[in-house]
């Protein structure tokens, strides 16, 4: 099979099938995609990466070096026509090429189009940046559903993760802790895994807060089954992100694997329970190794559940009890705060639909999603995902089910209605 087989543009062309616009919400058009034509990742990158997700494993460091030194459509075009890439030996070579078969980019892009998705590119607007310090063993590609923004989401997110057969307290705990990051304005990241992982996202959306949910499979596929009412909860309200394509399962390197995303995407980690051998710990030790944050929060002395987590204590871990102290921690990171003053983009790099419910949001007065949707002719839950939006970024704050510019927009509000109150009466 060629590159040319799957109808993949030449080097250099643009095209499109129809896809979503990369870095807004799929289906609809994202007009600051297109301003500048050099920004755009090219149909033939995107298609080649989206193969390769299902040709090699994350965090294949060899498929990373290749990809730098050669190029995504250079190496899948070798797969395609069975040519050996150096440094690749027989046995991993011949996996790849036996999986690359089984890949049709274009079809399974307009599939995750379908479900609402994306699929992100290093180079798009809405990549990660921070991915970016993971090296060789950056993910290929990403897998994403949900309509808020994942760089956005990631800017200001703390991961909390633990024991999958954790105790009550630590669901407790978990789900508290979680829930005041959330009111504080901070995205919480977790593998939407039983225990910890599970009680974290619920205790964010509880409050109606933004969450990440990295997965271990296809963003297609709830894992585990019984979370699956969670994950779709995830996908509607936060944003799922895996860097396995569609339909593929979960394997225990493949968890490994995804803890590093957990770690690499966030601005510190927090271990609520963890047994001397968990998980959850890789995910801490990823973190450190990263230069992030690294916290646990103790438990009982006579509890095996958090044995892990009183040792990660003594050796590196910062001991956390609350979402202030996470926060005054994590916060002391470049221009974050404990308490965000204002924002931290200008309005003009915001998606144009985020600039619409932002301008829509009076200048006094608190308002429901509801109410902005009404005002807008904007479906609620797209409402909803751009202000968990803007309230990450700073714009807006929540106060219980209302929202409200945060000061420093509210004072920049009153300024603009001053003048264009002056400019009418100069007019009249």
């Amino acid at each position: 099979m060629s590159a040319e087989g799957v109808g993949l543009p030449a080097r250099g062309e643009g095209g499109g099938v129809g896809l979503p616009a990369q870095g807004g919400v799929a289906g609809e058009p994202d007009t600051s995609r297109h301003e500048d034509p050099a920004e755009s990742v090219l149909l033939a990158e995107r298609c080649a990466r989206a193969a390769l997700t299902r040709a090699a494993e994350p965090g294949d460091v060899r498929l990373g070096q290749l990809l730098a030194e050669q190029g995504a459509q250079w190496v899948y075009g070798a797969l395609c026509e069975g040519r050996p890439l150096p440094g690749v030996g027989e046995r991993r070579l011949s996996t790849w090429q036996t999986r690359i078969e089984e890949a049709r980019p274009e079809e399974e892009l307009a599939e995750v189009a379908a479900l609402g998705g994306r699929f992100l590119c290093p180079g798009d607007r809405e990549w990660p940046v921070q991915l970016d310090d993971l090296g060789e063993a950056r993910p290929v590609g990403l897998w994403v559903r949900g309509r808020c923004s994942l760089r956005f989401a990631a800017l200001r997110s703390a991961a909390v993760v633990g024991a999958r057969a954790c105790s009550g307290y630590g669901l407790q705990v978990a789900a508290q802790l979680s829930a005041e990051l959330a009111d504080r304005g901070w995205c919480v990241t977790s593998g939407a895994a039983f225990g910890v992982d599970g009680a974290a996202h619920r205790g964010v959306l509880a409050a109606e807060g933004l969450t990440i949910g990295v997965l271990a499979c296809g963003v297609d596929r709830a894992y585990p089954a019984s979370n699956g009412e969670l994950i779709a909860r995830i996908a509607e309200r936060g944003v799922l992100v895996a860097e396995l394509p569609l339909g593929a399962h979960p394997t225990r390197s493949r968890f490994l694997e995804r803890n590093r995303l957990i770690a690499a995407l966030t601005r510190g980690t927090v271990v609520v329970e963890a047994q001397v051998r968990s998980g959850s710990l890789v995910t801490a030790r990823r973190a450190a190794e990263l230069g992030r944050y690294v916290m646990g929060v103790p438990g009982p002395v006579t509890s095996q559940l958090s044995a892990g987590v009183h040792r990660l204590l003594r050796e590196e871990g910062e001991l956390v009890t609350s979402a202030a102290e996470v926060i005054e921690l994590i916060g002391d990171i470049g221009e974050l705060a404990p308490r965000q003053e204002g924002a931290v983009l200008p309005r003009d790099l915001l998606h144009p639909r985020c600039r619409e419910v932002l301008e829509a949001l009076p200048a006094r007065t608190a308002v429901t999603a509801l109410s902005l949707s009404r005002r807008l002719r904007m479906v609620e839950p797209e409402v909803h995902a751009r202000l968990l939006e803007l309230g990450t970024l700073g714009f807006v704050e929540r106060q219980g089910g209302h929202w409200q510019l945060t000061r420093t927009c509210e004072d920049h509000q009153r300024v603009t209605e001053r003048s264009l109150n002056c400019g009418d009466s100069v007019k009249r």
